[in-house]
């Protein structure tokens, strides 16, 4: 895979929003610098998607400003796969908006190897399990030429095995292909692995109640003490870090 050299601006200034009499994000500001990875946690319907979707310009929110500059591209809980394609069909139509005149083979069979999906190229998306067409569309959207990646839970479909493969593939795949990332996810260890910086959003309307730079290599093992001291932050701030109140084995505190 080729490095990317980018320079992309994604910034909200006292971003406001709401369905009706429901407010959902309060004078919300946030920058990501280019090449960041940034995740969202907070509890459960605090508006994280509605954030995602304000960023990527498919919600105006009702008051605050918004500045976008480079290719957005989005991976959703649920995939977008075409099911009249195969899966190497589906990956080489984000090739395609590459600069590349024709999908490199190479390219494509390195993200088929990547989501570990060798032999399954010419299965259809109703051939495979729902975490593997989750799979497919991750490598769909990171094979073009995209500037900033929203991700909106984009692993959960996957178990927890396949979940610890794909978070050590996604920063190896971003190491080689750098892209911007906001990454919205309720499992707290899946951040403290990702992310350069965990923003901690509260109860609706949502504010951003604490902001996490985690400055350690990645990839970082699940016993790296920076993430033991990460995992224990969120959680210490989302009031879980309690004896009544602990996290699963599978780092899903919220």
């Amino acid at each position: 895979m080729k490095d990317k050299q980018f320079t992309s601006r994604l910034a909200l200034e006292n971003v406001s929003h709401g369905y009706g009499p429901v407010a959902v994000l309060n004078d919300l500001s946030l920058v990501v610098n280019p090449g960041e990875i940034v995740v969202l946690v907070g509890p459960s319907g605090c508006g994280k998607t509605t954030l995602l979707n304000v960023l990527s310009g498919h919600i105006k929110p009702v008051s605050g400003s918004i500045v976008r500059e480079g290719i957005i591209r989005m991976v959703y809980q649920q995939d977008g796969l075409f099911p009249w394609l195969t899966v190497a069909e589906n990956i080489s139509m984000g090739l395609r908006s590459t600069n590349d005149a024709v999908p490199g083979e190479h390219e494509l069979a390195e993200l088929i190897k990547l989501i570990r999906l060798e032999g399954f190229e010419n299965n259809y998306p109703h051939q495979l399990s729902g975490g593997m067409r989750q799979r497919v569309e991750l490598a769909r959207v990171l094979a073009g030429d995209s500037d900033i990646l929203l991700m909106d839970e984009p692993f959960s479909a996957l178990d927890y095995q396949a979940r610890l493969r794909m978070r050590q593939e996604l920063i190896r795949l971003l190491a080689e292909r750098p892209r911007t990332v906001v990454f919205v996810t309720h499992d707290i260890e899946e951040a403290a692995q990702l992310a350069d910086r965990v923003l901690v959003l509260s109860n609706r309307p949502a504010t951003i109640c604490r902001e996490l730079h985690i400055t350690a290599r990645k990839p970082r093992g699940l016993t790296d003490p920076s993430v033991i001291h990460a995992m224990e932050e969120i959680l210490n701030e989302l009031g879980l870090n309690s004896p009544d109140n602990t996290s699963n084995h599978d780092g899903k505190g919220v």
